[in-house]
């Protein structure tokens, strides 16, 4: 057992270790992940208690739909204000706003009000959603100017992100299956407001490089048409994590084992984390484009075989096993991000990429609430795996000439 953890495991964690040795880094990280915990407690909550309120996935999946395209459409305006004045008053807005306009849809709900009213009040929580997640990624790149830290500092953000996906998800699995889906959003809510006082006080920004003023496009890094296609290719992955999101707690449902929906979220991101630690080490010598589509490719297979099995062991070792290309094709997909886009659009570039993630996970999550309620819950997994598929191929398209190709 000595030899093997000899062999294996200290050069495995040795990359970490220097990395995590570096000033400030460790502090960053933790305060990172703590300030990000509500993106892996909001979605199921928000969407078990819409369920439970509202009555079906449906209705729920709508709303949530919503709250994450109102997130989508409003994040580029939030790092377009940004890139131009700076990372704190932007914050600060949206923290307090994000909390209010969050209490009011627990509220409007609560008193079922018309259908409208909280249609309304999802819209604008996700409107005033926090750049927390955003601000980080733009950070890295301002902390580390080179691709090799920049690769690790993306896959230890993405590793703290699953983990944020396995806590959040598990912890509000129980407090569901305890107190009941509002005590569950309720506790959710009051997270998001500790989160965003957290991040105030990170060191990270410290880092931060505010860019001269220069005349800058109407469309901002949208000018870029590799950047246009990378996003495309991105809305249908997290379209596919959308997917995910209402298809497992819609599984559990149907076994009423509302406690199993955290378990297999949390087993799915637990598989990112593993894959992303993985990831965060190599160095494959293919192009980081052909990294990208074959992460997504590979993604598709354990989807479908979620339409085809049911014992619940192996289902739960698939969700594993679907979460391990997660965080590496994430991990990728920003680094073409910071290896495409103009240092004047270093926030924008990055509000743009959220702008298509939640996007694709609010659609994803309506289409798979959708899909549930009239097809069946399995066909869900069946879909995601048709996109995913196809947004492999479509990424092998980001490949640049044969002879510019450069090894990541």
């Amino acid at each position: 057992m000595k030899r093997v953890q000899a062999r294996f495991v200290k050069p495995f964690l040795a990359p970490y270790a220097v990395f995590f040795r570096q000033p400030e880094i460790a502090a960053i990280v933790l305060i990172a992940w703590i300030s990000r915990m509500p993106v892996g407690m909001m979605g199921l909550a928000m969407l078990m208690f819409l369920r439970e309120a509202l009555g079906d996935f449906k209705v729920a999946g709508s709303v949530v739909g919503v709250y994450f395209v109102s997130m989508a459409v409003f994040a580029p305006i939030c790092g377009r204000i940004i890139d131009r004045i700076g990372p704190l008053w932007p914050l600060r807005v949206t923290g307090v706003l994000n909390s209010i306009f969050l209490a009011l849809l627990f509220a409007v709900v609560t008193l079922k009000l018309p259908h409208g009213v909280i249609m309304i009040a999802a819209a604008c929580a996700g409107a005033a959603s926090p750049p927390i997640a955003v601000l980080t990624r733009t950070l890295w790149r301002h902390r580390f100017p080179d691709e090799v830290n920049r690769r690790m500092a993306f896959s230890v953000d993405s590793i703290m992100i699953e983990l944020n996906f396995t806590v959040g998800p598990a912890l509000i699995a129980l407090v569901i299956s305890e107190f009941g889906a509002r005590v569950a959003f309720a506790l959710a809510v009051i997270v998001s407001f500790i989160a965003f006082v957290v991040f105030l006080f990170t060191p990270a920004l410290k880092y931060w490089q505010q860019e001269p003023h220069v005349e800058r496009h109407l469309l901002g890094p949208l000018t870029e048409p590799k950047l246009v296609g990378l996003f495309i290719v991105t809305f249908g992955l997290t379209f596919s994590f959308g997917i995910l999101e209402v298809g497992y707690p819609a599984f559990a449902t149907t076994l009423a084992m509302p406690l199993l929906a955290g378990i297999l979220l949390g087993v799915n991101s637990l598989g990112s984390a593993v894959g992303g630690a993985i990831y965060g080490v190599l160095h494959p010598k293919a192009p980081l484009e052909r990294q990208f589509a074959l992460a997504i490719g590979l993604m598709a297979v354990p989807l479908l075989l979620h339409w085809w099995v049911d014992q619940l062991v192996v289902f739960a070792v698939i969700a594993f096993f679907a979460g391990t290309l997660i965080a590496p094709a994430l991990t990728a997909q920003t680094l073409l991000i910071t290896r495409i886009a103009p240092d004047k659009y270093a926030t924008e570039a990055f509000t743009w990429s959220a702008t298509f993630i939640v996007s694709g996970i609010g659609i994803g999550m309506a289409a798979g609430g959708a899909i549930a309620e009239t097809v069946g819950v399995k066909s869900t997994f069946l879909l995601g795996s048709v996109v995913l598929a196809g947004m492999s191929l479509a990424a092998l398209l980001l490949l640049p000439k044969p002879a510019n190709s450069d090894a990541s």
